[in-house]
């Protein structure tokens, strides 16, 4: 597979959702420090290339449902995250 490459504010997303249960909208804005609005920008792009998963399923995150929205890892892409996220 082809190196991963993120840039800074998308590799603090995926490092603030928890790998094994996930994490809320709240929780990654919390762990984050970043603005709800880019939060909600960077969530659906990882969604959008398949990364991150919402539970319930959802194609595209509101601003206003996302404090309350699930985000998960993928779990086919967990391993090569997981390695992308180490390199850097």
């Amino acid at each position: 597979m082809k190196k991963l490459k993120f840039s800074g504010r998308e590799m603090a997303v995926l490092r603030a959702i928890d790998f094994s249960i996930g994490s809320s909208g709240s929780e990654i804005i919390e762990r984050t420090n970043i603005q709800p609005d880019e939060v909600t920008d960077i969530v659906n792009g990882l969604m959008e290339l398949g990364f991150v998963e919402t539970n319930p399923h959802v194609q595209h995150v509101e601003p206003f449902a996302l404090f309350d929205t699930q985000f998960e890892i993928n779990p086919s892409y967990a391993h090569d995250l997981k390695d992308a996220l180490l390199r850097r």
